[in-house]
Protein backbone atom coordinates (compact mmCIF):
# COMPACT_ATOMS: atom_id res chain seq x y z
CA UNK A 1 0.00 0.00 0.00
CA UNK A 2 1.40 3.65 -0.82
CA UNK A 3 -0.80 4.98 1.91
CA UNK A 4 1.45 6.02 5.04
CA UNK A 5 0.28 5.45 8.51
CA UNK A 6 -0.75 7.04 11.08
CA UNK A 7 0.22 10.65 12.82
CA UNK A 8 0.34 10.93 16.59
CA UNK A 9 -1.69 9.50 18.74
CA UNK A 10 -3.69 10.22 21.61
CA UNK A 11 -4.28 8.92 24.93
CA UNK A 12 -3.83 12.17 26.44
CA UNK A 13 -4.22 13.04 29.97
CA UNK A 14 -7.21 15.09 31.27
CA UNK A 15 -4.78 18.00 32.35
CA UNK A 16 -2.92 17.90 28.78
CA UNK A 17 -6.16 17.64 27.02
CA UNK A 18 -7.94 20.71 28.82
CA UNK A 19 -5.01 23.09 28.58
CA UNK A 20 -4.59 22.20 24.90
CA UNK A 21 -8.83 22.80 24.27
CA UNK A 22 -8.88 25.45 26.06
CA UNK A 23 -6.23 27.16 23.59
CA UNK A 24 -8.15 25.84 20.62
CA UNK A 25 -11.67 27.17 22.07
CA UNK A 26 -9.95 30.52 23.31
CA UNK A 27 -10.54 30.00 26.21
CA UNK A 28 -7.14 29.77 27.39
CA UNK A 29 -7.01 31.82 30.66
CA UNK A 30 -9.94 29.77 31.91
CA UNK A 31 -9.58 30.28 35.80
CA UNK A 32 -10.41 26.54 36.34
CA UNK A 33 -8.28 24.88 33.92
CA UNK A 34 -5.65 26.96 35.53
CA UNK A 35 -6.24 25.66 38.97
CA UNK A 36 -5.38 22.52 37.41
CA UNK A 37 -2.11 20.70 38.19
CA UNK A 38 0.07 18.35 35.59
CA UNK A 39 -0.75 15.12 36.09
CA UNK A 40 2.36 12.86 37.62
CA UNK A 41 3.66 9.46 36.81
CA UNK A 42 6.35 7.66 39.17
CA UNK A 43 9.05 5.79 36.65
CA UNK A 44 7.02 2.26 35.92
CA UNK A 45 8.93 -1.04 35.28
CA UNK A 46 8.06 -4.93 35.05
CA UNK A 47 8.81 -6.97 37.67
CA UNK A 48 10.47 -8.80 35.14
CA UNK A 49 12.51 -5.71 34.09
CA UNK A 50 13.29 -5.39 38.08
CA UNK A 51 14.73 -8.64 38.44
CA UNK A 52 16.92 -7.98 34.93
CA UNK A 53 18.60 -4.56 36.67
CA UNK A 54 18.77 -5.99 40.36
CA UNK A 55 20.85 -9.41 38.64
CA UNK A 56 22.61 -6.92 36.07
CA UNK A 57 23.69 -4.52 39.10
CA UNK A 58 25.03 -8.26 41.17
CA UNK A 59 26.99 -9.32 38.01
CA UNK A 60 28.75 -5.84 37.20
CA UNK A 61 29.69 -5.53 40.76
CA UNK A 62 31.39 -8.77 40.70
CA UNK A 63 29.15 -11.08 43.17
CA UNK A 64 29.61 -14.17 40.05
CA UNK A 65 31.66 -15.01 38.03
CA UNK A 66 32.00 -17.56 35.56
CA UNK A 67 28.53 -18.77 35.96
CA UNK A 68 25.42 -17.32 37.17
CA UNK A 69 23.09 -19.46 39.34
CA UNK A 70 20.53 -21.35 37.84
CA UNK A 71 16.98 -19.71 38.00
CA UNK A 72 15.33 -21.76 40.35
CA UNK A 73 18.31 -20.94 43.03
CA UNK A 74 17.54 -16.99 42.12
CA UNK A 75 14.39 -17.17 42.36
CA UNK A 76 13.85 -18.86 46.19
CA UNK A 77 16.79 -16.57 46.97
CA UNK A 78 14.65 -13.52 45.66
CA UNK A 79 11.26 -15.11 46.65
CA UNK A 80 9.53 -14.89 43.21
CA UNK A 81 8.79 -18.08 40.35
CA UNK A 82 10.89 -19.33 38.26
CA UNK A 83 9.14 -18.07 35.49
CA UNK A 84 9.54 -14.60 36.44
CA UNK A 85 13.27 -15.08 36.61
CA UNK A 86 13.89 -16.91 33.44
CA UNK A 87 12.32 -13.81 31.59
CA UNK A 88 14.63 -11.52 33.30
CA UNK A 89 17.22 -13.96 32.24
CA UNK A 90 16.57 -13.96 28.87
CA UNK A 91 16.48 -10.38 28.38
CA UNK A 92 20.36 -10.34 30.29
CA UNK A 93 20.97 -13.44 27.29
CA UNK A 94 19.70 -10.52 24.59
CA UNK A 95 21.80 -7.50 25.93
CA UNK A 96 24.66 -9.74 25.91
CA UNK A 97 25.36 -9.88 29.54
CA UNK A 98 24.88 -13.63 29.59
CA UNK A 99 25.61 -16.15 27.11
CA UNK A 100 23.70 -19.57 27.32
CA UNK A 101 25.30 -23.29 27.54
CA UNK A 102 22.37 -25.78 26.57
CA UNK A 103 19.48 -27.20 28.05
CA UNK A 104 20.39 -27.98 32.06
CA UNK A 105 23.49 -26.05 32.04
CA UNK A 106 24.43 -22.47 33.74
CA UNK A 107 24.50 -19.55 31.80
CA UNK A 108 28.20 -18.00 31.07
CA UNK A 109 28.66 -14.73 32.36
CA UNK A 110 30.07 -12.28 29.77
CA UNK A 111 31.16 -8.69 31.46
CA UNK A 112 31.92 -7.38 28.33
CA UNK A 113 28.91 -7.98 26.82
CA UNK A 114 27.02 -6.06 29.52
CA UNK A 115 29.66 -3.38 29.51
CA UNK A 116 30.20 -2.28 26.04
CA UNK A 117 26.85 -0.10 26.46
CA UNK A 118 27.27 3.78 26.69
CA UNK A 119 24.99 5.72 27.93
CA UNK A 120 23.16 8.13 24.98
CA UNK A 121 22.27 11.66 24.58
CA UNK A 122 18.94 11.43 23.35
CA UNK A 123 16.79 14.25 22.46
CA UNK A 124 13.01 14.32 21.82
CA UNK A 125 11.27 16.65 18.99
CA UNK A 126 7.64 16.63 19.71
CA UNK A 127 4.74 17.65 17.27
CA UNK A 128 3.62 19.68 20.56
CA UNK A 129 5.36 20.21 23.67
CA UNK A 130 2.82 21.56 26.06
CA UNK A 131 0.98 18.47 25.13
CA UNK A 132 3.34 15.85 24.66
CA UNK A 133 4.91 16.09 27.47
CA UNK A 134 2.39 15.58 29.85
CA UNK A 135 0.99 12.43 28.00
CA UNK A 136 0.92 9.81 29.78
CA UNK A 137 2.86 6.95 27.84
CA UNK A 138 5.24 9.46 26.96
CA UNK A 139 6.07 11.05 30.63
CA UNK A 140 6.65 6.93 31.10
CA UNK A 141 9.40 6.03 28.31
CA UNK A 142 10.96 9.35 29.31
CA UNK A 143 11.56 7.85 32.62
CA UNK A 144 12.02 4.50 31.14
CA UNK A 145 15.16 5.82 29.47
CA UNK A 146 16.23 7.74 32.32
CA UNK A 147 16.36 4.77 34.25
CA UNK A 148 18.31 2.53 31.64
CA UNK A 149 21.06 5.49 31.97
CA UNK A 150 20.64 7.46 29.13
CA UNK A 151 20.40 11.48 29.36
CA UNK A 152 16.95 12.15 27.80
CA UNK A 153 15.64 15.91 26.78
CA UNK A 154 13.09 17.57 24.30
CA UNK A 155 14.04 20.16 22.20
CA UNK A 156 13.56 23.42 23.22
CA UNK A 157 10.86 24.29 20.26
CA UNK A 158 8.51 21.37 18.94
CA UNK A 159 7.36 21.21 15.19
CA UNK A 160 4.68 22.79 15.69
CA UNK A 161 6.43 25.95 16.92
CA UNK A 162 8.50 25.65 14.00
CA UNK A 163 5.65 25.57 11.81
CA UNK A 164 6.59 22.56 10.16
CA UNK A 165 9.12 23.44 8.26
CA UNK A 166 11.88 20.75 7.15
CA UNK A 167 14.80 23.77 6.81
CA UNK A 168 13.80 24.88 10.48
CA UNK A 169 13.25 21.58 11.60
CA UNK A 170 17.19 20.54 10.10
CA UNK A 171 17.92 23.79 11.76
CA UNK A 172 17.09 22.85 14.87
CA UNK A 173 18.52 19.60 14.97
CA UNK A 174 21.88 19.68 13.64
CA UNK A 175 22.23 22.49 15.87
CA UNK A 176 21.14 20.03 19.46
CA UNK A 177 23.81 17.69 20.44
CA UNK A 178 22.63 14.52 20.99
CA UNK A 179 23.63 10.55 19.94
CA UNK A 180 20.33 9.65 19.08
CA UNK A 181 16.54 10.79 18.25
CA UNK A 182 12.80 10.44 19.34
CA UNK A 183 10.34 11.68 16.75
CA UNK A 184 7.04 12.09 17.78
CA UNK A 185 4.59 12.47 15.26
CA UNK A 186 6.66 13.76 12.01
CA UNK A 187 5.87 13.83 8.79
CA UNK A 188 6.69 11.86 6.17
CA UNK A 189 9.11 14.95 4.37
CA UNK A 190 10.92 15.16 7.89
CA UNK A 191 11.00 11.19 8.99
CA UNK A 192 12.63 10.74 4.95
CA UNK A 193 15.28 13.40 6.18
CA UNK A 194 15.59 11.34 9.64
CA UNK A 195 15.78 8.22 7.88
CA UNK A 196 18.98 9.66 6.11
CA UNK A 197 21.18 10.60 8.91
CA UNK A 198 23.55 8.96 10.46
CA UNK A 199 22.08 9.65 14.07
CA UNK A 200 19.61 6.61 15.12
CA UNK A 201 16.51 7.99 15.05
CA UNK A 202 13.09 6.37 16.42
CA UNK A 203 9.42 7.16 15.25
CA UNK A 204 6.72 7.95 16.88
CA UNK A 205 3.27 7.37 14.87
CA UNK A 206 4.04 9.84 12.33
CA UNK A 207 4.31 8.76 8.16
CA UNK A 208 7.14 6.08 8.97
CA UNK A 209 5.47 3.04 6.73
CA UNK A 210 8.25 1.78 4.61
CA UNK A 211 10.91 4.36 5.80
CA UNK A 212 14.21 2.32 7.41
CA UNK A 213 13.61 3.99 10.27
CA UNK A 214 12.76 2.15 14.04
CA UNK A 215 9.05 3.00 14.55
CA UNK A 216 6.17 2.03 16.90
CA UNK A 217 2.60 3.14 16.74
CA UNK A 218 -0.68 1.62 16.14
CA UNK A 219 -2.63 0.33 12.72
CA UNK A 220 -5.79 2.80 13.08
CA UNK A 221 -7.14 1.62 9.66
CA UNK A 222 -8.99 -1.33 9.84
CA UNK A 223 -10.77 0.87 13.46
CA UNK A 224 -11.34 3.91 11.54
CA UNK A 225 -13.03 1.85 8.76
CA UNK A 226 -15.07 0.16 11.69
CA UNK A 227 -16.21 3.90 12.97
CA UNK A 228 -16.92 4.98 9.92
CA UNK A 229 -19.11 1.68 8.75
CA UNK A 230 -20.90 2.10 11.91
CA UNK A 231 -22.08 5.69 11.64
CA UNK A 232 -23.22 4.40 7.87
CA UNK A 233 -25.14 1.99 9.78
CA UNK A 234 -26.89 4.72 11.66
CA UNK A 235 -27.93 6.58 8.65
CA UNK A 236 -25.58 9.26 8.29
CA UNK A 237 -24.50 10.46 4.91
CA UNK A 238 -22.78 13.74 5.75
CA UNK A 239 -19.93 12.04 7.85
CA UNK A 240 -16.62 14.57 8.33
CA UNK A 241 -12.74 14.20 9.48
CA UNK A 242 -11.05 16.47 10.81
CA UNK A 243 -7.54 15.75 11.29
CA UNK A 244 -4.47 17.64 9.92
CA UNK A 245 -2.93 18.28 6.67
CA UNK A 246 0.35 15.77 7.13
CA UNK A 247 -2.10 13.23 7.31
CA UNK A 248 -4.53 13.57 4.16
CA UNK A 249 -2.36 16.17 1.72
CA UNK A 250 -0.29 14.26 -0.71
CA UNK A 251 -0.57 10.40 0.03
CA UNK A 252 -3.44 10.34 2.42
CA UNK A 253 -2.56 8.02 5.79
CA UNK A 254 -3.72 5.15 6.17
CA UNK A 255 -6.57 6.14 8.61
CA UNK A 256 -7.84 8.46 6.43
CA UNK A 257 -7.57 6.16 3.40
CA UNK A 258 -9.48 3.45 5.18
CA UNK A 259 -12.31 6.37 6.15
CA UNK A 260 -12.58 7.16 2.40
CA UNK A 261 -12.22 3.89 1.12
CA UNK A 262 -15.39 3.03 3.30
CA UNK A 263 -17.39 5.77 2.31
CA UNK A 264 -17.34 4.90 -1.09
CA UNK A 265 -18.20 1.85 0.17
CA UNK A 266 -21.21 2.96 2.01
CA UNK A 267 -22.71 4.71 -1.48
CA UNK A 268 -21.19 8.07 -0.63
CA UNK A 269 -18.79 9.72 -2.99
CA UNK A 270 -16.06 11.45 -0.47
CA UNK A 271 -14.61 15.37 -1.56
CA UNK A 272 -13.59 18.40 0.03
CA UNK A 273 -16.58 18.49 2.82
CA UNK A 274 -15.72 15.10 3.70
CA UNK A 275 -12.01 15.85 3.81
CA UNK A 276 -12.14 19.23 4.86
CA UNK A 277 -8.58 21.91 4.63
CA UNK A 278 -8.16 23.68 7.55
CA UNK A 279 -5.64 26.15 9.04
CA UNK A 280 -3.91 24.68 11.50
CA UNK A 281 -4.48 26.94 14.19
CA UNK A 282 -6.59 27.23 16.82
CA UNK A 283 -8.53 29.78 15.08
CA UNK A 284 -8.42 28.37 12.08
CA UNK A 285 -9.90 24.84 13.53
CA UNK A 286 -12.93 27.31 14.93
CA UNK A 287 -13.03 28.58 11.77
CA UNK A 288 -13.19 25.25 9.95
CA UNK A 289 -16.17 24.32 12.32
CA UNK A 290 -18.11 27.36 12.06
CA UNK A 291 -18.11 26.98 8.05
CA UNK A 292 -19.33 23.31 8.27
CA UNK A 293 -22.06 24.18 10.36
CA UNK A 294 -22.94 27.06 8.36
CA UNK A 295 -24.89 25.37 5.59
CA UNK A 296 -24.88 22.19 5.21
CA UNK A 297 -24.05 20.71 8.99
CA UNK A 298 -22.59 17.01 8.91
CA UNK A 299 -24.52 14.71 11.06
CA UNK A 300 -21.53 12.80 12.07
CA UNK A 301 -18.08 13.98 13.11
CA UNK A 302 -14.56 11.88 13.66
CA UNK A 303 -12.08 14.36 15.07
CA UNK A 304 -8.20 13.39 15.60
CA UNK A 305 -6.59 14.02 18.65
CA UNK A 306 -8.44 14.43 22.00
CA UNK A 307 -7.69 18.14 22.46
CA UNK A 308 -9.34 19.00 19.21
CA UNK A 309 -12.22 16.85 20.03
CA UNK A 310 -13.03 18.47 23.76
CA UNK A 311 -12.69 21.63 21.96
CA UNK A 312 -15.20 20.88 18.96
CA UNK A 313 -17.34 19.33 21.09
CA UNK A 314 -17.54 23.04 23.16
CA UNK A 315 -18.23 24.69 19.93
CA UNK A 316 -21.58 22.64 19.42
CA UNK A 317 -22.65 23.59 23.15
CA UNK A 318 -21.95 26.75 22.78
CA UNK A 319 -24.59 26.86 19.48
CA UNK A 320 -26.95 24.69 21.72
CA UNK A 321 -26.50 21.22 19.14
CA UNK A 322 -26.81 18.24 21.22
CA UNK A 323 -24.85 15.14 20.60
CA UNK A 324 -25.55 12.44 19.96
CA UNK A 325 -29.05 13.86 19.27
CA UNK A 326 -28.05 16.19 16.62
CA UNK A 327 -24.69 15.24 15.50
CA UNK A 328 -22.34 11.85 16.35
CA UNK A 329 -19.09 12.63 17.86
CA UNK A 330 -16.46 9.55 17.18
CA UNK A 331 -12.85 10.30 18.56
CA UNK A 332 -9.78 8.45 16.73
CA UNK A 333 -7.75 9.27 19.90
CA UNK A 334 -8.43 7.41 23.04
CA UNK A 335 -8.35 9.09 26.44
CA UNK A 336 -8.89 8.48 29.76
CA UNK A 337 -11.00 10.70 30.57
CA UNK A 338 -13.18 9.45 28.02
CA UNK A 339 -14.28 6.42 30.29
CA UNK A 340 -15.38 8.43 32.95
CA UNK A 341 -17.98 10.11 30.68
CA UNK A 342 -21.80 8.83 31.02
CA UNK A 343 -22.48 7.86 28.85
CA UNK A 344 -18.51 6.75 27.45
CA UNK A 345 -17.27 8.80 24.24
CA UNK A 346 -17.08 6.71 21.22
CA UNK A 347 -13.52 6.78 20.28
CA UNK A 348 -10.33 4.33 18.62
CA UNK A 349 -8.10 2.83 21.81
CA UNK A 350 -5.00 1.13 21.67
CA UNK A 351 -2.47 -0.43 24.34
CA UNK A 352 0.33 1.81 25.01
CA UNK A 353 2.10 -1.15 27.41
CA UNK A 354 4.74 -2.42 24.28
CA UNK A 355 5.83 1.32 23.35
CA UNK A 356 8.00 1.76 26.45
CA UNK A 357 9.05 -1.86 26.51
CA UNK A 358 10.08 -1.36 22.38
CA UNK A 359 11.82 2.02 22.97
CA UNK A 360 14.27 1.23 25.56
CA UNK A 361 14.77 -1.94 23.85
CA UNK A 362 15.85 0.39 20.67
CA UNK A 363 17.98 2.17 23.21
CA UNK A 364 19.79 -0.32 24.47
CA UNK A 365 20.69 -1.54 20.91
CA UNK A 366 21.73 1.37 19.63
CA UNK A 367 24.14 2.36 22.23
CA UNK A 368 25.56 -0.99 22.04
CA UNK A 369 25.93 -0.41 18.82
CA UNK A 370 23.48 -2.92 16.64
CA UNK A 371 21.23 -1.75 13.70
CA UNK A 372 17.63 -1.68 15.29
CA UNK A 373 15.42 -0.23 11.98
CA UNK A 374 12.16 -2.30 13.08
CA UNK A 375 8.96 -1.21 12.51
CA UNK A 376 6.48 -2.30 15.19
CA UNK A 377 2.77 -1.66 15.02
CA UNK A 378 0.04 -2.78 17.11
CA UNK A 379 -3.74 -3.28 16.66
CA UNK A 380 -6.11 -0.40 17.97
CA UNK A 381 -9.72 -1.14 17.95
CA UNK A 382 -13.40 1.12 17.54
CA UNK A 383 -14.98 1.13 20.93
CA UNK A 384 -18.40 2.56 20.11
CA UNK A 385 -20.27 5.19 22.88
CA UNK A 386 -23.04 7.23 23.88
CA UNK A 387 -21.81 10.38 21.82
CA UNK A 388 -22.73 8.21 18.39
CA UNK A 389 -26.80 7.81 17.58
CA UNK A 390 -28.94 7.06 14.90
CA UNK A 391 -29.38 9.77 12.31
CA UNK A 392 -32.22 12.05 13.36
CA UNK A 393 -34.84 12.04 10.74
CA UNK A 394 -36.28 15.12 9.98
Amino acid sequence: MSAQTEGCGGFYNLYACCRRAAKICGFAGCPDLGQLAPVSYAPFLSITDQVAEHLRAEILRGRWTGTLPGRHQLAAELSLNSKTVEAALRQLEADGLLVPQGAGRRRRINPKGGTSARALRIAILPFDLEVDRKVDYVVDLHHSLIEAGHAVFYTPRSQTELRFDLVKIARTVEGTRADAWVVLAGSREVLQWFAARPEPAFAIFGQREGLPIASFGPDKAPACAAATRKLIELGHQRIVLLCRRARRLGVPSLSVAAFLDELKAGGIRPGDYNLPDWEETNAGFQRCLAALFRITPPTALLVDEAPYFVAALQFLARRGIRVPAAVSLVCTDGDPAFACCEPPIACITWDTGPLRRRIVKWASNVSRGRPDLRATHTPATFTPGGSIAPVRVH
